[in-house]
């Protein structure tokens, strides 16, 4: 399976949420910190026409976690990754 692009910050509790349903998962993925990496909210935003992170990215669709709700976390992160 193809990695997963997670843009994140350090500071954001629905990032940690995100992370540990991936780990649970076992699903792979990248973790990008978008205050740390050149470029990386620059790609947020145009995915997502705003800052807002968790932002997850899979073979050029995206998803986000922003104001975590679990279920509805995993239902979007099934159909991103069956897409």
């Amino acid at each position: 399976m193809e990695k997963i692009k997670f843009y994140t910050t350090t500071w954001c509790p629905d990032c940690r949420y995100a992370k540990l349903v991936l780990d649970e998962k076992g699903i792979p993925y990248e973790e990008i910190d978008i205050e740390e990496t050149p470029g990386a909210l620059e790609i947020v935003v145009a995915a997502k026409g705003k800052r807002v992170v968790p932002t997850l990215e899979y073979k050029g669709n995206y998803i986000d976690g922003n104001h975590f709700n679990r279920s509805k976390f995993e239902k979007e992160l099934a159909e991103l990754l069956n897409r």
